[in-house]
């Protein structure tokens, strides 16, 4: 698994959200994305993760910065995890898993002494030109928002 590191460019990506509409980082040019991974919709962390995000808004708002969550789950699964939470941003069915090994954030994980392949919870800032500016591979949930304003300052 190759990781992505500051200053690289960050991989290009055209995946359908919550809502089946098609979402490309290129149309989000001019504005920061703060990209981040979790590993399934609706579970502990990951919810966690995203209600931060949500409660966010205004902050990242203020500092041009477009949210995506973006997990294997399809666009359904999503629908349901946005509506139980009225989290109110994109969230990405990145379903084959494609963007996330782009990213670097698939690969070998463990839970309960059994090993399989998923998502490694992980954060991006990526910049109006398209770099990235802050990355965290296993960031914590409540980290997403912090670690990327961090980076701006």
């Amino acid at each position: 698994m190759a990781q992505l590191n500051v200053g690289d460019r960050a991989p290009p990506f055209e995946l359908l959200d919550q809502d089946d509409k098609t979402v490309k980082l290129g149309d989000l040019k001019g504005r920061k994305v703060l990209l981040y991974f979790y590993p399934k919709a609706n579970t502990p962390g990951c919810t966690t993760q995203s209600i931060d995000v949500s409660q966010s808004l205004e902050k990242l708002k203020k500092n041009n910065i477009a949210p995506l969550g973006m997990s294997p789950d399809p666009p359904k699964n999503q629908k349901k995890f946005d509506c139980d939470h009225d989290l109110g941003f994109p969230l990405l069915a990145d379903e084959d898993h494609k963007v996330a090994e782009a990213y670097g954030v698939w690969g070998l994980k463990k839970n309960y002494g059994k090993e399989y392949e998923g998502i490694i919870r992980s954060s991006f800032l990526i910049d109006e030109e398209g770099k990235i500016l802050q990355c965290e591979y296993k960031v914590k949930p409540l980290e997403t928002v912090p670690k990327a304003l961090e980076a701006i300052g």
